[in-house]
């Protein structure tokens, strides 16, 4: 098995309060890792350590080999790293196809020195990454919608376009955060397939959720966290079968 990130001794702290207590992780090519836990238990800003939102005090992070701690989200990303948000951060006035167009890990037409001396490169790369988008978009079934706004489309679309925007990156890790949150229907059976079948073709991707069926059904592995500390590591089952972990996640 492949690792693909590897945390060793991750710690933050915000005064006194602990996000990350000596985390130890490692996340493995073709597998999905689940991270479960109260809110507060320090999930989500293991992701924003991971992406360089937030820097560790110590510890080591480790892509495809390469520490990369001292690297900028950008660099991070341009390595093949990719997330999803709780909060989505869509442009809500583009189009699904626009928000996607500005997912690949070498976009070109940021850099205005590559539009005005090299336009035909910049044209060939915007044809390859809309043609990324619309396979993108038939994988996540959103095709009919392509050129809707985001702020036409349901709640659970707009997870999906979170989703399918990540995989323009073509990303060999993928942090999926809170991907169910709000959604229900046909978007939830989506969505499960969509990331069994990402992680299928070989990407390690780590899942950061509430619903604790999801996460059941979905992920190879669990983890449980609190207070910052990786509690317990093992099936999702034998996670949430035990007695002390259910009474720190739902209390008594």
């Amino acid at each position: 098995m492949v690792e693909v990130l590897k945390v060793s001794g991750l710690e933050k702290r915000f005064g006194g309060i602990v996000v990350a207590d000596n985390i130890e992780l490692a996340l493995v090519e073709g597998r999905v890792l689940g991270l479960i836990g109260p809110n507060g238990a320090g999930k989500t800003s293991f992701f924003n350590l991971v992406c360089g939102v937030v820097k560790p005090d110590a510890g080591s992070i480790v892509l495809n080999g390469q520490e990369i701690n001292s690297l900028p989200i950008r660099e991070r990303a341009r390595m093949g790293l990719a997330r999803t948000w709780q909060n989505l951060r869509l442009f809500q006035s583009l189009s699904v196809l626009d928000n996607l167009m500005l997912g690949p890990r070498d976009y070109s037409a940021d850099n205005l020195l590559n539009v005005m001396l090299r336009p035909g490169h910049v044209a060939e790369r915007e044809r390859d990454s809309r043609d990324r988008a619309f396979a993108i978009l038939e994988r996540t079934g959103l095709t009919e919608i392509a050129h809707s706004p985001i702020s036409d489309i349901t709640f659970g679309q707009q997870k999906l376009v979170g989703v399918a925007r990540a995989l323009m990156n073509d990303a060999r890790c993928l942090l999926l955060d809170e991907p169910m949150a709000g959604v229900e229907g046909q978007a939830y059976a989506l969505i499960q397939r969509v990331v069994r079948d990402i992680a299928a073709s070989g990407v390690a991707v780590c899942v950061v959720e509430h619903n604790v069926a999801f996460i059941r059904d979905l992920c190879d592995e669990g983890v449980f966290m609190f207070a910052g500390k990786v509690l317990a590591r093992g099936s999702v089952e034998s996670l949430i079968a035990d007695p002390l972990l259910t009474e720190l996640y739902f209390g008594t």
